[in-house]
């Protein structure tokens, strides 16, 4: 976990004042760990802290700070009968309020979670050398900066493409930049850090995904499916993903062949996607390909006992 700077910007930009609620430290059982963090304003949030009792009686005490304008202020909650959690453990939450002309400038960032005066030596220590994960040490927060998350090519807004989209925008590991042919093929609104990219050709903006981009293929149409596979092989990338059939691959095997691509880059296109044990629907799809990318697998071709029959997007 570390400080989505990004993320608090978008929110501050869209509702003015907000809350940033984060776990600064926990005992024993408790359903997130050190570093989670929501956002709350009046009237929404995002992101979790764990969710039942503790998230909800933490959103309000967060509402009431914006308030009352209170900058700063921490609690601990039990998780016990009192809460109706059975966690057992014990989570300290940390309170601060942001203002569109007050965002942090300086990481890592260092935050009281009780009232002090000045840096302690050792939290001094702590930002000069330079941290890597959410650290509590004399009664301070430091957190460094998130660092630049995996990135996800979507290619294709229909039913298997909004799923996936509505599925990975939230994960705080990848970023999301969504391509179709129009505006109007993409939800409204679209799911929070999603960067929508409208484009009459996608092919043609394959050229700008970073080279260690993941790349997923769904569009509405085989034919632009087969430009964007050929536009994925004429560059450097992570991994490729097709939906379709294991005879859409062996008809585009051939036709990327004949285009000049080698078996072994034709080979990095996994097709079909997902896992056939959960089933054909969009959302099960959606799930199957998730699995893989938070698994590591980063969609590498699968074993013919792996391959499964996909639905057009």
């Amino acid at each position: 976990m570390s400080f989505d700077l990004a993320g608090l910007e978008r929110a501050v930009a869209a509702h003015g004042p907000v809350c940033r609620v984060v776990i600064v430290d926990i005992k024993g059982s408790t359903p997130r760990e050190v570093g989670t963090a929501m956002l709350v304003w009046p009237g929404g949030q995002s992101g979790t802290i764990g969710g039942g009792r503790l998230e909800y009686d933490a959103a309000a005490m967060a509402r009431k700070n914006l308030d009352r304008e209170i900058p700063h202020s921490a609690k601990t909650f039990a998780l016990g009968p009192a809460l109706g959690q059975c966690c057992g453990g014990a989570v300290t939450l940390s309170f601060e309020r942001f203002l569109p002309d007050q965002l942090p400038q300086d990481f890592p960032h260092a935050q009281p979670v009780m009232a002090h005066l000045g840096h302690p030596e050792a939290v001094d220590r702590a930002i000069a050398t330079g941290i890597e994960a959410p650290l509590h040490i004399a009664d301070w927060f430091i957190e460094p900066l998130a660092q630049p998350k995996q990135s996800l090519w979507l290619y294709g807004a229909g039913h298997v493409g909004r799923a996936l989209a509505n599925i990975m925008a939230p994960l705080p590991d990848f970023a999301l930049t969504w391509v179709d042919t129009g505006p109007e093929r993409f939800p409204d609104p679209l799911p929070d850090g999603v960067t929508a990219l409208p484009a009459a050709k996608p092919e043609l903006v394959v050229r700008h995904a970073p080279a260690e981009a993941h790349h997923l293929i769904m569009t509405y149409a085989h034919e632009m499916d087969f430009a964007l596979c050929h536009a994925v092989l004429s560059q450097p990338f992570q991994s490729c993903g097709l939906i379709g059939s294991a005879t859409k691959k062996a008809r585009f095997r051939s036709r990327l062949s004949d285009l000049g691509h080698s078996d072994a880059q034709i080979s990095r296109i996994a097709c079909p996607i997902g896992d056939p044990n959960l089933g054909k629907h969009p959302q099960a799809i959606a799930v199957g390909v998730a699995a893989e990318l938070l698994n590591g697998q980063m969609l590498k071709d699968s074993a013919p006992t792996h391959l499964r029959t996909g639905r057009r997007a």
